[in-house]
């Protein structure tokens, strides 16, 4: 009667010394070499394509955007406005955030063919009726934004080239984890296969 095979001992560890798939000697196998390389290379190439992919995104959004808010500038209005109601206090006068807050109010304005239209603009809050302020209008008299700050436009491009470089990254960084996925998957086979044709005989030595 054949005794059954034993089961596959589990593949040896895997080094913890650093560098050690460059390393040359009788333990290393193709699949080690192939992850070096492939992990050398992806390295080179987000450290060549990170900075050139936020380089570029940041030149085109920037050039973009200040088309666009030149664009705006050409359509669009300041004009005063007077607040039909008061508008009401924030929680806290004289805050941080009160500075930054806006609030939605009725506005009363001229539109582009003289006649006065309301409309709902952003202003600052704890203003009281009849308070001017001032608001944008289209070519059709319609309340709108104002045209994009040149800082906005800057700090967009920026958020969106960071964002570019950090893709990139990780585009890189997921293909070496598949790839590593991959090889681990064919050693494990690779050692399973080995198992199998070496463990009859070590049986039968024993």
């Amino acid at each position: 009667m054949t005794a059954p095979l034993p089961r596959a001992q589990p593949p040896p560890a895997r080094a913890r010394v650093r560098l050690w798939r460059w390393r040359r000697g009788p333990l290393r196998r193709r699949s080690d070499a192939l992850q070096a390389w492939t992990g050398l290379v992806l390295a080179l190439a987000v450290a060549a394509a990170a900075p050139a992919a936020t380089v570029i995104v940041h030149n085109s959004v920037h050039g973009s955007l200040r088309a666009g808010a030149a664009a705006d500038a050409r359509s669009r209005a300041p004009v005063d406005a007077v607040l039909v109601r008061d508008v009401p206090r924030h929680p806290e006068p004289g805050s941080e955030e009160a500075r930054h807050t806006l609030y939605p109010a009725e506005v009363r304005f001229f539109g582009p063919d003289g006649r006065p239209r309301t409309g709902q603009a952003d202003v600052r809050p704890g203003l009281s009726a009849g308070s001017t302020v001032r608001v944008w209008r289209d070519a059709q008299g319609r309340l709108t934004d104002p045209p994009m700050a040149a800082g906005e436009i800057r700090s967009r491009a920026l958020g969106w080239a960071a964002t570019a470089g950090v893709a990139v990254a990780l585009t890189g960084a997921g293909a070496y984890g598949v790839t590593a996925m991959v090889l681990d998957r064919r050693r494990d086979a690779g050692w399973e296969r080995a198992w199998a044709d070496t463990a009859p005989r070590w049986t039968t030595s024993v």
